[in-house]
């Protein structure tokens, strides 16, 4: 869910987004520094926080809608700092051997990956827990970490030419499977919300998959298009797992439905059409495999045509005022909100254009300043979605997006010695500063002096 972008000059152009863990909050960075929002809400853009502290930031990622926030700059791009944007106070920070091209994380683990790295570091006191060397050359820093802390499984090219996946446990710190997900080199991974699914696209762009975690096995394959290949851009899951969008390079943003047919629907009378249908059917069994796949393949539920084509973007499925809701966010520097219809898909309807880079000022659809209509279907399905039991939840406080105070947070949120960042003693408060110091990595430690174990890579 993150993104660099190229943008014009200015004095905040956006150089880099990307939504948090459960798509509460969007985190740009410019030229001048960062900026978090908060995604609570369709008519208004909250801005949470802004520094101009470090200039040139491309990795901004916010933990959830707590107060850590990590940040990487062009000035240092080898140095990974962690913040406390409430108390404006630095956690830590660590220096690689080489520059940091992306970083993920939960509430158990934080991912640093690099080139021909990658770094396991456990949140809870930013230790070093493992570092995986020799990963094949990963130019984008691609890779995709469950946001589930039960698991917090990782996934990453397991190839250079093909595309492979390799599955490590984040928890258990141990490598577990391979998946051959593509012949071509992978350009997209995402998981859903509790680490038992993956979604994986190659650099063709016309074919997704889904698959099952741990174990491997092939689910959904979802075809984005044939006729042109493409860049995908983002590869996200809704929260519930029944939708995962895609965007690229062109205008166009695919949301596909995970869904199974089953044979249990009333036997339908016979017809012309239907007996040609049953025929064709039948005959793909006779077809190579490549040619019956492809027939197979389910295409896009919902869509949507952006009016810009070649701009970087990134996506977000989110509930917001308890409504199902498409965002994408744009390298020019806005927000797009749309409504998405569960029932019946079809087009989705944009209702919002933000500013990000403004005064925080909000950019009315000018094509239709009345919104439509929802359709009947669409409101009897929401009602429909309210009646279904939740999970297990627990009393908590997420800060600025997401719930408020008082608010239940659902209970997989919360890793065992939950990262409130609300409580002084969360982290070591700042005073004398350490530096540890390895053949590869450089740690500075803002903590009172105390034993610290070295660590050698």
């Amino acid at each position: 869910m993150e993104a660099a972008a190229e943008a014009p000059g200015g004095p905040a152009a956006l150089s880099c987004f990307s939504y948090n863990q459960d798509c509460t909050s969007l985190a740009i960075g410019t030229t001048t520094g960062y900026r978090l929002f908060s995604l609570s809400s369709v008519d208004q853009l909250d801005q949470v926080h802004e520094s101009n502290e470090i200039p040139d930031v491309y990795i901004v990622e916010r933990l959830f809608s707590s107060s850590l926030v990590v940040v990487v700059s062009h000035a240092r791009p080898q140095q990974m700092n962690v913040y406390h944007f409430k108390k404006g106070t630095e956690i830590c920070n660590y220096s690689y051997s080489s520059n940091i091209l992306s970083i993920r994380l939960n509430r158990q683990r934080l991912v640093v990956c690099l080139e021909e790295s990658i770094y396991i570091h456990n949140i809870k006191d930013m230790k070093l827990l493992k570092t995986i060397m020799d990963t094949p050359p990963n130019t984008t820093g691609l890779c995709t970490l469950s946001i589930n802390h039960a698991n917090s499984y990782l996934a990453y090219p397991g190839s250079a030419t093909s595309g492979e996946i390799a599955l490590y446990d984040g928890n258990t710190l141990k490598t577990a499977c391979t998946i051959p997900a593509h012949d071509g080199p992978l350009a997209a991974l995402a998981f859903n919300s509790t680490g038992s699914k993956l979604a994986s696209a190659s650099e063709k762009g016309t074919v997704i998959r889904v698959f099952s975690i741990p174990g491997g096995q092939k689910l959904y394959e979802f075809r984005r298009g044939m006729k042109r290949y493409v860049n995908i851009s983002s590869l996200v899951f809704s929260m519930d797992s029944q939708f995962l969008c895609a965007s690229s390079n062109t205008e166009t943003v695919h949301i596909f439905k995970l869904e199974h047919l089953t044979d249990s629907r009333p036997e339908e009378p016979p017809t012309w059409s239907g007996y040609m249908g049953k025929m064709f059917q039948a005959a793909t069994n006779y077809l190579p495999a490549q040619v019956s796949g492809m027939m197979n393949q389910d295409r896009a539920f919902a869509t949507v045509r952006l009016n810009i084509s070649g701009q970087r973007n990134i996506c977000a499925l989110s509930t917001i005022q308890k409504l199902p809701r498409l965002l994408v966010t744009t390298s020019d520097g806005h927000l797009f909100i749309y409504n998405l219809d569960p029932q019946d898909g079809g087009e989705c309807v944009l209702i919002k254009k933000h500013s990000l880079l403004g005064s925080g000022k909000t950019e009315e659809n000018k094509e239709n300043n009345l919104r439509p209509p929802l359709p009947q279907s669409y409101a009897a399905t929401v009602a429909r979605q309210s009646t279904v039991p939740s999970t297990s939840t627990m009393p908590g406080y997420s800060e600025d997006g997401g719930a408020l105070r008082g608010e239940v947070i659902p209970e997989h949120e919360f890793a065992t010695g939950p990262v409130c960042l609300d409580d002084e003693n969360e982290f070591p408060p700042c005073a004398t500063k350490r530096h540890l110091k390895t053949s590869k990595l450089v740690t500075k430690w803002n903590i009172h002096p105390q034993p610290t174990p070295r660590v050698w890579l």
